[in-house]
């Protein structure tokens, strides 16, 4: 299992997922050229991929899907409007050949949402942003995975003082909103196990986050409950800049 997240953040979100004999791209909100030169990295095009999987319907993760063949995309009833849509509940085990897919139900203002578990093996990748809380069932799937993708928007001091609306700042700090660095970083402390490799930051806020606060929290609390920072490798994703991750072997 490999992956490479192409972008994270509100201009746009996509992340390619190679897993078992299969290629997955994880939301499209971002132009057809970032992706193709993503593509041409690997000697593949826009028709090896198998199947999409939408998050949520804000364009931040779907303004690019038009310009994709046609392909299967799995998604929550209502996101995309097209005639290769498999619609997916939380929770519901989407079988692709040997790789199981599970729809994790989210809390974010564009119902509805979802993260998602990947399985290839003993390997797994978690794939959680755009949510202002995670459900305690989500959670129960969440434990002990290999990778984990997950959302650190922002940090709280720093998002109130920003020139933003206030009613923007507190629907993003909200249970429908973003997770912030310090709930991320909590939620994460007790989710990480023996299996667990790395952990991208994800969605950070270029207004109200750096990743130099992201990492400080994380770091903070993941001391505060002994776990051992030397075992896990804690990244940040980037509006600009491509990072990959999974097997190293693999890259």
């Amino acid at each position: 299992m490999k992956f490479e997240i192409i972008r994270s953040g509100s201009k746009g979100n996509a992340t390619l997922l190679f897993i078992g004999n299969k290629i997955f791209l994880i939301d499209m909100g971002i132009c057809l050229k970032t992706l193709n030169e993503t593509l041409n990295k690997y000697n593949l095009n826009l028709y090896d991929i198998d199947a999409l999987f939408l998050t949520h319907s804000h364009s931040d993760h779907t303004s690019g899907v038009k310009l994709l063949p046609p392909l299967p995309i799995y998604c929550g009833e209502g996101v995309y409007d097209a005639n290769n849509i498999n619609i997916i509940n939380a929770y519901e085990e989407i079988l692709i050949d040997d790789v199981k897919i599970i729809p994790l139900a989210t809390s974010h203002d564009a119902s509805p949402s979802f993260g998602f578990m990947f399985y290839e093996g003993d390997d797994s990748l978690c794939y959680m942003t755009d949510t202002g809380y995670i459900p305690d069932k989500s959670l129960s799937f969440m434990v002990n995975a290999t990778y984990y993708i997950i959302e650190s928007n922002h940090n709280l001091k720093k998002l109130y003082q920003t020139n933003r609306p206030i009613l923007l700042k507190e629907r993003i700090a909200s249970d429908v909103g973003h997770l912030s660095n310090e709930d991320s970083a909590i939620y994460m402390s007790t989710l990480v196990g023996e299996n667990t490799k790395q952990i991208f930051l994800a969605h950070l806020s270029e207004e109200a986050n750096t990743p130099e606060l992201a990492l400080k929290a994380y770091e903070k609390k993941f001391k505060k409950y002994h776990i051992d920072l030397d075992k896990i490798e804690i990244r940040t994703t980037s509006q600009k800049e491509s990072i990959c991750g999974g097997n190293k072997n693999e890259l």
